[in-house]
């Protein structure tokens, strides 16, 4: 019987394990280098074939763009002869996872998320930007465009500073919030802002050697959406997207009027340049051409541009680039994977979705993976799934293999699947694989350890199913479980536990309201729910959509969780879920209201204490 989603290779050959990022000259900054788009004098580096290559020149690469981009251009602007209501990236950006004895004894669930920042994270090893950073007795926190220090060594928390950072301005010169997250280290704070329409990113950089006085040692805006801010120990990656221009097209008016609207429309797209399309700064792209790798495929026009800096030098940039449009992108230790997607024409039926993987136009989603090594990226392997991948909780790499929960495309059953592969040369090429997962239903969660994956889906009911990968090349279901409701994000409690946050449901549907499910993964053959609390209903688990609002403190054994209510009149409580015997108990503390309710932390300290940061302040909370 053929497979549902097979791996179609992207690229052959053993030439093309070399970085994008090498240096071979300067890059030309715009499309009409005076040099006329001249290859530098060493030639670029050539990936293995036309599915994947870098272009010859400045020229080169502008053309590609605009060839690409003709395609899609039409008297109504983007989206071809019809009007179409288009999501870019910046859109996105704005609008805003057999016995029971052979299961036992082959299956681990020991991989850890913690993290020392205050984050909890994807991917242990990998800090993650958040509006909260702990080190030690030092807390900071972002308000208001404000980068806040606290001393929490005391009996309360003390604020030691208060630095101003500067705002972030767009193409339409609006100024936006200049200090949305953050990532910690070594005594600098890295700050990522977002201009108001979402296409322009400030990066800033605060040295706290001293935290009662610190200094702003660099700010640096960057034309481009910055979707993943990652660090890799001194490291600090920053994904960022560019999407189609925004240019002044011409609507059809009168006699001829679609014939003239396409011609002046198509003459806007020729006369576009390169800062048209890659990341700038002060209108010069920050990516070489000979770093900007073209997919052959009928991908989301755009750029996504892996940007790395030591902090210690923020001004010392390196950047590798995939002419493509992408928001989902998974880090693990050593690799940077990106998937890519299908253009994105149609109305957008949700205004603060989730990003979400719209596989290409034949059904498939093509992988792209490069090593990390210090500040450099360096392009390794391509692959090809069939069907489509929902965000970066869909994929995870451990042992050299690379594993992906996919859900149907036009090329697929109507399940869905997870697929384990590994490198071959140049190639991701598919090691095994396990189908008929929650067949007419979609993946709500996924969480991936050593050896075990869990997969939550829902149409009705919540089958979590385990799937043992102790054996990459024979992943295999091992067991499910069907419940009402569904976890939205899962999260290990040890070795034989695990806590789903999610949706509570009637049996045919019908969601409720928020609730927490405590389940057993002792036996993977056997997976049980040992209780659930549910919430109000109207509740939404905030950890649904940022898992960033989910504390565990393993020694204490509970957990803290924000649960809110309502979209007008917010309220926001603190859900103090305590673990005993397989069983919760929970306590709810009201914390904040309105928008605020978003930036609640719940930070565990080196004292063992815990920092409740909310909209205004900073105070400890009582366990």
């Amino acid at each position: 019987m053929p497979t549902a989603q097979r791996v179609r290779n992207l690229v052959t050959g053993a030439t093309v394990v070399t970085s994008l990022a090498a240096a071979v000259g300067v890059g030309y900054a715009l499309g009409n280098d005076p040099d006329g788009g001249r290859p530098p004098a060493s030639p670029p580096i050539v990936l293995a074939n036309a599915d994947l290559t870098v272009a010859a020149g400045c020229d080169e690469l502008l053309a590609s763009y605009v060839d690409r981009a003709l395609e899609a251009v039409g008297p109504y602007g983007w989206g071809g002869d019809v009007m179409y209501d288009v999501m870019t990236s910046e859109d996105a950006g704005a609008a805003a996872a057999p016995s029971s004895e052979a299961a036992r004894s082959t299956v681990s669930t020991s991989r850890s998320t913690s993290n020392e920042s205050g984050t909890n994270v994807q991917e242990a090893g990998v800090d993650e930007a958040d509006v909260v950073k702990v080190a030690g007795s030092l807390l900071l926190r972002l308000r208001d465009g404000e980068l806040l220090a606290y001393d929490v060594s005391g009996d309360e928390p003390r604020l030691l500073s208060s630095t101003r950072l500067e705002d972030a301005r767009g193409s339409s010169g609006w100024v936006g919030d200049p200090g949305g997250e953050m990532v910690l280290v070594d005594g600098r704070a890295v700050v990522l802002g977002t201009s108001t329409d979402g296409m322009s990113t400030t990066i800033t950089t605060v040295d706290l050697a001293d935290p009662t006085s610190p200094a702003v040692v660099d700010t640096t805006e960057v034309r481009g959406r910055a979707s993943a801010v990652r660090l890799h120990g001194d490291v600090v990656r920053v994904v960022l997207q560019n999407g189609l221009p925004e240019l002044d097209f011409t609507a059809p008016d009168g006699t001829l009027g679609q014939l003239r609207a396409r011609l002046s429309n198509r003459a806007l797209v020729r006369d576009t340049t390169l800062a048209d399309w890659l990341p700038t700064v002060d209108g010069a792209p920050v990516v070489d051409c000979e770093d900007v790798a073209i997919p052959d495929d009928d991908l989301a026009l755009g750029t996504t541009t892996l940007l790395a800096f030591d902090p210690a030098e923020p001004t010392a940039l390196t950047t590798t680039a995939v002419a493509t449009d992408s928001a989902i992108s998974y880090f693990s230790t050593d690799r940077f994977y990106l998937a890519a997607s299908a253009p994105q024409w149609g109305w957008v039926d949700c205004m603060n979705c989730r990003p979400t993987g719209f596989p290409g136009t034949d059904g498939t989603t093509p992988l792209f993976a490069f090593g990390l090594d210090g500040t450099e990226a360096t392009y390794v392997a391509s692959g090809e799934v069939e069907g489509s991948i929902a965000d970066r909780w869909s994929m995870d790499a451990v042992g050299g293999s690379l594993r992906v929960a996919v859900g149907p495309s036009s090329e697929t059953g109507n399940f869905n699947s997870v697929l384990t592969l590994r490198e071959e040369g140049s190639d991701l090429v598919e090691d095994g694989r396990v189908d008929q997962l929650g067949v007419g239903e979609e993946i709500k969660s996924v969480r991936w350890f050593d050896d075990l994956a869990i997969v939550v889906t829902f149409r009705q009911t919540d089958p979590l199913y385990a799937i043992d990968l102790s054996d990459p090349t024979a992943p295999r279901l091992v067991g499910e479980l069907k419940i009402p409701g569904f976890s939205e994000y899962l999260h290990p409690l040890g070795e034989q536990r695990l806590i789903g946050m999610g949706q509570d449901a009637t049996l045919d549907g019908v969601t409720r309201g928020a609730q927490a499910a405590l389940f057993d993964v002792t036996d993977l053959a056997d997976p049980r729910q040992l209780d659930v609390v549910r919430y109000d209903e109207g509740t939404q688990a905030g950890a649904a959509t940022d898992p960033r609002q989910f504390t565990w403190l393993p020694e204490q054994r509970t957990v803290l969780t924000v649960v809110s209510q309502g979209w007008t009149g917010t309220t926001g409580w603190v859900s103090v879920l305590s673990l005993a015997d397989g069983s919760m108990s929970n306590r709810m503390v009201e914390v904040e209201h309105g928008t605020d309710v978003a930036d609640v932390r719940l930070v565990p300290l080196a004292s063992g204490k815990v920092a409740l940061v909310t909209g205004e302040d900073v105070t400890f909370f009582a366990l």
